[in-house]
Order: structure tokens, then sequence, then C-alpha cells
């Protein structure tokens, strides 16, 4: 952003209030104690790194994970001011340190764009840590003061030489170790999340390089990337076939900065991300808002040119144009305006933001589109076969709906439903065979446990209109069995199940069923899976029995470990372990299934999370999509991790 570079000198730091509520309430200001937490302690000293590179002072940021937990972190910034702040008669780097609401970040101080909104993060990191050494580089010197749970063990000290192993001539070190009073569940962060986190910042701040060392593991990498959004678009769009080059779109409204890009793709599913000052707004906002309407409106206007009447004669809506959108919305403002609805600072809040997106959106593409009509004319042709689509996917939704309606509690007929009504005690298991799913049907406890049998593999829905998907019998039946509809007017309330089950065989096809499942959910139910409803049984794979002890094992180790157990003898004398391997879930009887299997006692259930979207869309593209190349490389990868029986 274009602004002038102010001084950050003590007189920049403004103190709001004390820091003694932080280590009595922590969850109030990190929102988690668990490992969630030490993640968002991390990502706070990293973001006080790209506040300064916001403000154009800082290009490196070095990161550090020691093998004793302590996470220490390296900007070469202007480094935190260390001269007395004289209304308070103390360093300004005690006061960030120490102060809640202590920072740079109110009034007129030295940061117009910040990640941060309330400026706790260098004093609530300090709070909720064992131990924490600061170390700042300004004016050719070299300073350090250290803390313990907050509380400095002594005044700012110059230093000869840098404990932390400071690797730049200005800026500053964080280091910190987290308490284990507070984060009882572990000290250590989720290492894949936080690469991930870093790599997004690092598409929103080109104008940094990022390092991350982790010791524990060996493992380093290295984020830079100079075509920012742009680059990250186009990872968005990693195994799809683009339509057109991106469409870039700046500009600069007063104190505001919108950075739009835009690129159109081969597949059924939109993607889009907005971000405000490097937060993820995972909710979107006033800034998404203006985007849509933008890209609906010059759609259907470039679209009524082009095209003739009849062809024309139903307007393009907002769903229409969503089919193979990739989009990313970039607006970068002052901190001291910025609203956020709730207290996750996930959806933005300020009603002249959706303007100023909406005019600088609409102006760029209705000229874009008349000077390129290639791609304006392939955007159309897209979102016209979109809009049949969506015709002929709401006639054949609706017939689903009014299906389950009229039919009232006559579900579909191989649905053996449960007793109870609540669906938060409700569990539906989706079985792989109707043989298996007899079984189950008898070994189930009919109390909670619904089943429903699927015949034969269900259709791949990766690039599947919904009038094709709900044409599959077998999806329509799970789909009346849910009870929340399906498509845009999806109500997750009706959902009938909270524990939705995939039961299959431990070979190939039980895997390849799996996964043909899962994509149908991924893919037009995702908010069953966002929620955690879905999980995977993991029935045994071997029977263990000596004489009349009966053990089940659930992989190669926990089988050798049984046998091992279980011929033990105190006497000497020999005994044999027979061992079955199952590789059918019809090959265990009703009580066997049960007690393995279904059982909540005794049984072993993995639920599907998604921790980053991005990577789970490209992950289905490559598995279930047309192109076979990514997906031969894939398997010739993985070749080795496979476990086949033969």
């Amino acid at each position: 952003m274009a602004t002038k570079k102010q001084e950050y000198g003590a007189e920049s730091i403004v103190v709001l209030e004390g820091l003694e509520p932080v280590r009595k309430r922590p969850a109030m200001y990190i929102g988690s104690t668990s490992q969630v937490g030490v993640n968002h302690c991390l990502n706070e000293i990293v973001d006080n790194a790209i506040d300064e590179a916001l403000a154009g002072f800082c290009k490196n940021v070095n990161v550090i994970i020691n093998e004793n937990n302590y996470m220490t972190v390296f900007d070469d910034g202007r480094g935190i001011p260390i001269d007395k702040v004289p209304k308070y008669n103390v360093s300004a780097l005690e006061l960030v340190m120490t102060k809640l609401h202590a920072g740079g970040k109110f009034g007129q101080g030295a940061y117009k764009v910040s990640g941060g909104l309330h400026g706790v993060g260098a004093s609530v990191v300090n709070a909720l840590s064992e131990h924490v050494i600061v170390e700042v580089k300004r004016n050719g010197q070299l300073y350090k003061q250290e803390y313990k749970k907050g509380k400095p063990t002594g005044p700012v000290s110059k230093i000869k030489e840098s404990v932390l192993g400071f690797p730049f001539e200005t800026g500053t070190a964080f280091s910190f170790l987290p308490d284990k009073e507070i984060f009882q569940e572990t000290t250590e962060i989720n290492y894949t999340n936080f690469k991930k986190q870093v790599k997004e910042r690092a598409y929103l701040v080109p104008t940094v390089y990022f390092k991350i060392s982790n010791k524990k593991n060996n493992d380093r990498v290295s984020y830079y990337f100079d075509g920012g959004i742009i680059s990250l678009l186009r990872d968005m769009n990693r195994g799809k076939k683009a339509l057109h080059d991106p469409i870039s779109i700046k500009k600069q409204s007063d104190d505001k900065e919108i950075d739009v890009a835009i690129q159109y793709n081969d597949s059924i599913n939109e993607h889009v991300y907005s971000f405000v000052n490097v937060i993820n707004t995972h909710e979107g906002g006033t800034h998404l808002t203006g985007f849509r309407s933008a890209l609906t409106k010059s759609i259907n206007s470039y679209a009524r040119k082009i095209l003739s009447e009849k062809d024309a004669a139903e307007a393009l809506t907002g769903d229409d144009v969503k089919e193979g959108l990739a989009a990313i919305i970039y607006v970068k403002m002052p901190s001291t305006n910025l609203q956020f609805e709730g207290q996750t600072k996930t959806k933005l809040g300020n009603s002249e933001v959706q303007t100023i997106v909406q005019q600088a959106v609409g102006e760029y593409l209705d000229v874009y589109f008349e000077e390129n009509p290639r791609v304006g004319r392939e955007i159309i042709s897209k979102i016209l076969l979109a809009q049949k689509a969506r015709l002929a996917a709401k006639a054949a939704k609706e017939a689903v709906l009014r299906k389950g309606a009229l039919e009232g509690s006559a579900l579909p007929g191989k649905l053996a439903d449960c007793q109870e009504k609540d669906p938060a005690l409700s569990e539906l298991f989706m079985v792989e065979g109707n043989s298996a799913g007899g079984t189950a049907k008898q070994g189930r406890d009919r109390k909670f446990q619904a089943i429903l049998p699927l015949r034969g593999k269900i259709l791949n829905t990766e690039r599947a209109y919904l009038d094709r998907v709900l044409a599959f019998k077998e999806i329509k039946d799970l789909v009346i069995a849910l009870g929340m509809g399906i498509g845009e007017n999806v109500d997750y309330q009706k959902l009938r199940y909270h524990k939705i089950v995939i039961m299959t065989d431990a070979d190939v096809d039980g895997a390849h069923i799996r996964t043909l499942i899962l994509t149908f959910f991924f893919r037009h139910l995702p908010d069953v899976v966002y929620k955690g409803h879905v999980y995977v049984a993991q029935p045994p794979l071997f029977k263990v029995q000596v004489g009349k002890k009966i053990n089940y094992a659930y992989s190669d180790e926990e089988k050798d470990k049984l046998v091992k157990e279980m011929t033990k003898t105190k006497d000497g004398k020999l005994t044999t372990a027979t061992i079955q391997r199952y590789k059918g879930l019809g090959e265990m009887n009703p009580d066997q299934l049960w007690e393995t299997t279904m059982n909540p006692e005794n049984r072993v259930l993995k639920q599907i999370t998604i921790n980053d979207a991005q990577e789970a869309d490209f992950v289905f593209t490559m598995l279930m999509g047309e192109e076979v190349p990514p997906r031969k490389k894939f398997i010739v990868t993985h070749a080795k991790m496979a476990n086949l029986d033969v």
C-alpha cells in the first residue's frame, strides 16, 4: 500500500488496560488452551512481524521451532522501541510486553494496516509463557529483556552478543516457551497447520521471505511468492484446466486498497477466498458480498449483449456464475476502522467496503469483457451450461424432496431406521453390500443405530451435476434418509443422524467405495463433513483364537502382538494361534460385527475432518477427476504404502 512511512518511536505506544486477566481467563484471548491455542500464540508473534512488513519495513521473517519447545521468531523490521515512555516512565518494550492493548496499532500509531485488531499479541503470549526472551536491534545497538510468566526478570539491558542467534542488522527476536500450567494438553504446535498459515501469509505479503526451521524433525521450508494472490489463485487451480489467464483487479480508494484475482476453470465447483489485512475472513462479509454482486451483474450485462433474446431469456443467477469460479478478494485498510461481526474476526462488517469492491470489480469487468471477447464468450458458455444444469437439478431435487415429504415416515425401503428421534443420539451406518447390510441389521442396536445397505459402487460425483447425481438410486435413497435436502436449499437443521458411519470391506474395492462416498459428501453436502458428522468404521482385520479365547486385531502389528501374548504359557506347553483374515464384513456373524465394529464400548471410528479445504479439493480433483497423469503420479508415489491382498 502506498502510504507515508511513519516514525516508530516510544510516543507511538498507547496503553488501554493491564495484563492481569490473561492468565486467569486465557481462552478469552487466544480462543483455547488446547494445541490450537499454542498455534495461536506463535501466529500472533509472526503477525507482529507481518505488521512491520505491511508498514514497509520488514523483508525477512525466520521462525525456529526448537527441540525443547521454545519457539523463536526473528524479523528485520525496525525493532520494538526501547526508550522510556514519559507518561509511564518505563521502557516502550516493557510496556508492549507487559500491558494488554499496548502497541502501535491504536490512535495515530506506527501501523495503519495491521493483522492484529486488538494489539494484544506480544503481551498475551508473554503472559501465557513460562519464559520469554526478547532481543531488539535498533540504531546499531542490541538490547535484551527476559520475562517469567509475564513478569520481567530485570530491566531492558544492552548486550554485546545475541543469545538467540539474531541474524539481521535491525529488528526484533521473540523467543517463548508455552506454559505447561496453561497449555496442559500440549505445549507443541500443530506444525502442518502452522506451515499452511505461513504459506497463506506469504501469498498475501509478497514482499517478505519466510523461512521455517523445525529442529524436532529437521524440516526446513521457505516461502516467497512475488506473484501475490495471483500465485495463490494458480495454486487453487492445481489439477484443473483454466479457461483463461488470471484476471487481476487492483484499486486504491482513499485509505483502502482492493486486490482481486479471478480465474474460471473446467470444474463444477466454486472456490473463493476473502481476506482483510492478512486475516482470512472464512465467513466472508461485505467485501465478498460486493464482489459477488458485481460479478453477477457484469456477466449478465455482457450475456445480454452477445446472446439472442431467446438464449438470454432467463437471467443468470449468482449460483450460475459460481460454477468453476476460483477467486480471491483481498482488502487492506486501516486497522482502526476495521469492523468485524462477532468475536471470531472472520466476517467483515464495514458497509462502505461493499460499495468500493462492487464498483472496482464491476467497472473493470465491464471493460475487460469488451476488450477480451474470447474470454467473455468462454465464461458465458460455461455459465449457460451451469444454468441448464441448475434448472434440471432443481426439477430432480424437487422430485426427491417431494418423494420424501409425500412418503413421510415411509423412508427408503431398504433403510432399517432406528427408534431414536433425537439426531444427536442417532447413528446411520452406510454398509457395503446387501449381505453385510443384512448382518449389520441383525447385529445393531435398533434403538439408536440405522442401517442403509449400498449396492455396488455409487456414482463418481466429482464432475456430476445434481440432476445426474439424484438420478442414481443409491444416492437418492441416502439424501432422503438424511432428511436435510440437497443443493442451495439444504437445511442442515433437518439432518436426522449426527453420526454418519461409512462401513466398507477392508480391501481395495472397499477403499474405492469409501472414496466415492466421501467425494459425494465433500462436493454436495460439505457441511456434514465440516461439522464433523462423517466417520469411517474400522472393522478388524484378524480374528486370533487360542483354544476358546478370541481376540481381534485391527492391524498386522496388533495381530503379531496378540499372537505373542496369547501363546505365552507358564508350564512350557506349546500353544498355537488360529488366525482368520477378514476380507469382507459378510465373513462376520451379527454378534462379531456388533462386538468389533458397532458397539460404542469397543469400536474404533475415524472421524473425517478437513483442516485444509484447498488441499482436500486438490486431492479429490486428482483422485476422482478426468486428468490421468496427476493420478498416475500419485499412485506411483504412494505404491509402496499400499497393503494389498492378492
